[in-house]
């Protein structure tokens, strides 16, 4: 099948892992079935054999698999995945037509709400499609409500045939209101406008044609029935939306454009499946309609004119919106948004994990995710990372509060990630703390820094102390925190007070980050040993620690600790000569250490020969765990750390890792030292090619 599990996922058993696979290949069609004649066998189902192996499912696309899932004859198919399916993935997901959301529905009914799936992923949407992206967070969430036209439910016991709701998940949760669109949709239409213009621009004019006006264009509008301020969309997906049928006739002008609008942009055919029809934006200061050559010149103007109104008027809505929903979700009645309780809907199970990576979130869908949220208390872990979230986390934070206040709430673990954030990380992960004082694992990471002097706080969200207060943190149950640093000092009371809040930490990564001086890290230190002495595992990750040695022989001798990493952090940037025999004595005497992490450091072979000191007759390391990759060995210094290991009789230690060193310099002697090694301990290495990686190196400065 030329599949190839990923190198991070940790298989057991490859006879489920291949079975899983082939699942998915037939499902898909990517396998034929007919060209073997023991899978095209009557008496024997591909998928019905293989569906019991089955943990992890992933659909992609167009939502290929959705409905061959729910058809009849596969019913035993999908009743069997019910019960061993446990994580439902989505990826690179497209726009999709009524027919493949409604087989979605009945899909994510079977195997969420009367099935055993406890994680739903989304991966790489660039775009969302707001009507799909609501039906997955509603039902995962646990809401029910039958499609339109879809037949009961016999596993609910429903005794009155689904009836066709007249509003789909994105109405019934957030009014009548047409659906927002992000910024990627933005620069993809604005894209899709600029190569337009440049081909209009090529196409030859021989005469000047009618120019449509906006006054000519609303009362064509008018006339045939459509409204200016919705979204457009495929004939068959409105008309079916709205249960009624297309209009057989019209006045002529409007009759030509939709017809002309129809033939470019959506397929007239009912057999091919209806794709949203993409919106164009005029650039600003050019309001009046262009003239185009040819019969389908006012068609095509008429077109343009429907998204040019709705782009002029978007940002006012969109502020409108968000004016009238900004503290909605801090304990106030949700129906001020258009946002009910969904009594309408039947409440079933719900999922325990969620994560969107890389799901550009609207103002839509952020309010749905946030409206879900406050009374989601069987979530037990949430991902959301790059989801270009911007001043919606401040609704993200009250809805995760209102969240912490429902009796049964199981939010344990919380992963935020993003490009920007309109507060700071550590006003964040303190508003975080503050709000999840039950959260066992957060990990947050802010890539670039934020403009604090004007966050975007939206108005009515209530005043910024109700979200940065200066007030003290309360005590906490965090026991492990990551966070990843933009560029720029960070103010190390800030980091202190969540420390001190969070005595039972016992797990804590630091990455990329900055401080004004060594003092101010010394401070950070000195907070961990006195405030936090549950801690077990520390790691700085792209950190500037070459002024720093002293504070990094205070970790060393720290007792309570047992691993620490420094990952590329130029430890031996300064006086590695005196540096070095300090930092072997302080390891030489902690017998609680035992595991040290110096990847990226230049250790060099004089540094990895003082190393080996750590492991001689007179010392009382207890070290197991020793991970040395990226640091300039070369195959001669990596043979005399093995043979100083052989004198000293050293019994095996664990674990050496030595990836992306200089041992292609010499790999006869690269093999006599792994050789050695491996008598002493485990050794991990790999074959690089390090003249090539220079040349990388070279050719990015």
């Amino acid at each position: 099948m030329k599949t190839r599990p990923s190198s991070l996922e940790s298989v057991t058993c490859w006879r489920a892992k291949f079975m899983e696979a082939f699942f998915s290949h037939v499902l898909r069609g990517t396998i034929d079935v007919s060209s073997d004649k023991r899978l095209c066998d009557q008496r024997f189902s591909p998928l019905l054999h293989s569906s019991r192996h089955v943990r992890q499912l992933t659909i992609c696309n167009m939502l290929q698999g959705a409905t061959e899932l729910v058809a009849e004859p596969n019913r035993r198919v999908l009743e069997t995945l019910a019960s061993s399916l446990h994580t439902l993935k989505f990826r690179h997901l497209l726009f999709s037509d009524v027919a493949a959301q409604q087989s979605l529905r009945q899909l994510l009914h079977q195997l969420i709400h009367h099935g055993a799936v406890s994680q739903v992923s989304l991966y790489s949407w660039p775009v969302p499609e707001s009507a799909l992206f609501i039906l997955i967070l509603t039902m995962s969430a646990g809401f029910w409500q039958p499609g339109p036209g879809s037949l009961p439910c016999r596993l609910c016991g429903e005794a009155s045939r689904g009836r066709a709701p007249s509003r789909d998940e994105g109405s019934l949760l957030l009014g009548s209101r047409r659906p927002r669109r992000d910024a990627a949709e933005r620069c993809a239409a604005a894209l899709m406008a600029t190569r337009r213009k440049s081909e209009v621009k090529q196409m030859p004019r021989a005469v000047p044609t009618t120019r449509v006006t906006r006054r000519s264009t609303q009362e064509s509008l008018a006339i045939g029935g459509t409204d200016s301020k919705r979204e457009l969309y495929p004939p068959a997906t409105s008309y079916e939306a709205s249960g009624t049928k297309q209009p057989s006739s019209a006045p002529a002008a409007t009759s030509s454009a939709s017809s002309s609008t129809s033939s470019k942009r959506a397929p007239a055919s009912s057999a091919s499946q209806p794709k949203p029809l993409k919106r164009f934006k005029r650039a600003a200061g050019k309001k009046g309609a262009r003239t185009r050559q040819g019969s389908g010149a006012e068609s095509e103007d008429l077109y343009d004119f429907v998204f040019i109104v709705a782009g002029e008027k978007e940002d006012g809505e969109e502020m409108e919106i968000g004016e009238v929903a900004c503290g909605a979700l801090d304990g106030s009645d949700p129906s001020c948004l258009g946002l009910p309780a969904l009594e309408a809907s039947q409440r079933f199970r719900s999922i325990s994990t969620l994560e969107l990576f890389t799901v550009p979130l609207s103002t839509e869908a952020a309010l749905t995710l946030c409206h879900l949220l406050s009374s989601w208390v069987s979530l037990e872990s949430l991902t959301l990372s790059y989801n270009g979230l911007g001043s919606n986390i401040f609704r993200l934070l009250d809805s995760l509060r209102a969240l912490s206040g429902q009796a049964g709430c199981r939010l344990r673990a919380l992963h935020l990630s993003d490009l920007f954030s309109p507060l700071p990380i550590l006003e964040l992960t303190r508003a975080i703390v503050r709000a999840l004082p039950l959260l066992r694992v957060l990990s947050i990471r802010v890539d670039h820094p934020s403009q604090r002097d004007n966050p975007a706080v939206p108005e009515n969200a209530g005043p910024p102390n109700h979200v940065i207060g200066d007030e003290e943190i309360p005590e906490n149950c965090l026991e492990q925190l990551e966070m990843g640093f933009p560029r720029g000092a960070q103010p190390a009371p800030l980091l202190c007070s969540v420390l001190k809040a969070s005595g039972s930490l016992q797990q804590l990564s630091l990455d990329s980050a900055t401080f004004a001086s060594p003092q101010d890290f010394g401070l950070v230190l000195q907070t961990l040993k006195e405030y936090n002495l549950s801690l077990k595992r520390l790691s700085f990750h792209d950190m500037n620690l070459a002024d720093c040695q002293s504070e990094v022989l205070f970790l060393l001798q720290n007792l309570t600790l047992q691993e620490i990493t420094f990952s590329f952090c130029r430890l031996f940037e300064k006086r590695p000569t005196q540096f070095l025999p300090e930092m072997v004595a302080a390891m030489k005497g902690n017998s609680t250490l035992k595991g040290l992490r110096l990847p990226g450091n230049r250790l060099g072979n004089a540094g990895l020969l003082a190393l080996a000191d750590v492991f001689s007759e007179d010392s009382s390391s207890s070290l197991c765990q020793l991970d040395i990759s990226s640091n300039c060995i070369k195959p001669d210094g990596l043979l005399e750390f093995a043979k100083r290991l052989e004198r000293w009789g050293r019994g095996a230690f664990g674990h050496l890792r030595l990836f992306q060193n200089w041992l292609d310099q010499d790999a006869v002697t690269a093999r006599e030292a792994i050789r050695r090694l491996r008598a002493t301990c485990h050794v991990v290495s790999d074959s690089w090619d390090s003249s090539q990686a220079f040349a990388d190196y070279v050719s990015t400065m």
